[in-house]
């Protein structure tokens, strides 16, 4: 039984043709990790684990439409039923079919984009699914690990700008003047990059300033209150983690 399924798992592709495909997929993850780790020191929103995740799904792609197919032909003949189909057709709808999926999770919310790794994880999904589909077990099997491992430990361990949160604050301030350079000072002591911000009237006397911050840990109330009560010109503020 044993000898059965090993001849089975080899019949369509060989153990050395295997490693070779894992070769490209790893190397192709260091390539988008690369690229991300640029995008990721200018604080973008696609960053070191969407980088990674697209090129290694787009190598995974590629793999299957290359190889894929070779059971619809054994010794250079079709095999019965199979004569004049083109499979790798069916699969290039599902590659595009599967893109508009994914760009429905991206959304807009101020001026931070959100949902660029879950559209990334959405494609390659897709790639993992053709990749069973058409036989290649090892490959499909080996692209879920990891990007499972890829997704778990920019989680936990915070690599690039993607695995930032974006805060959102609001201060009511009655002296502007002062505030701006406190909120410098506010941000240097967060380790973060103030992304965007806007001031607006509350009244004759208030004004509010609407701050958009990246930070590698959400920023709480506690910290803000501990500000808040070093800062006389600060009459309230509130936080949102987006």
């Amino acid at each position: 039984m044993k000898e059965l399924w090993i001849e089975y798992m080899t019949s369509q592709v060989s153990v050395m043709q295997n490693l070779d495909f894992l070769a490209r997929i790893l190397l192709a993850c260091v390539c988008g990790a690369c690229i991300g780790y640029e995008r990721s020191q200018r604080l973008k929103e696609a960053g070191i684990r969407t980088h990674i995740i697209v090129c290694f799904a787009s190598a995974l792609v590629m793999i299957v439409s290359k190889y894929g197919f070779l059971d619809l032909v054994k010794d250079g003949v079709p095999v019965n039923g199979t004569r004049g189909a083109d499979a790798a057709r069916l699969a290039a709808q599902v590659v595009s079919g599967v893109s508009f999926l994914g760009a429905g999770s991206i959304f807009r919310h101020r001026n931070v984009v959100m949902g660029l790794t879950t559209a990334a994880g959405i494609w390659a999904t897709a790639g993992i699914g053709l990749a069973i589909g058409s036989g290649l077990w090892v490959v499909g099997i080996f692209a879920t690990i990891l990007v499972a491992f890829i997704q778990a430990v920019m989680h936990k361990f915070v690599i690039g700008a993607d695995a930032f949160t974006n805060n959102f604050l609001e201060f009511i301030v009655d002296n502007p003047a002062v505030f701006q350079r406190t909120l410098e000072e506010f941000a240097k002591a967060m380790n973060t990059k103030i992304i965007d911000y806007s001031i607006s009237k509350e009244s004759k006397k208030l004004t509010k300033y609407s701050v958009t911050m990246k930070t590698k840990q959400p920023i709480t109330m506690e910290q803000l209150n501990q500000f808040i009560s070093q800062h006389e010109e600060i009459q309230s503020a509130t936080t949102n983690n987006l």
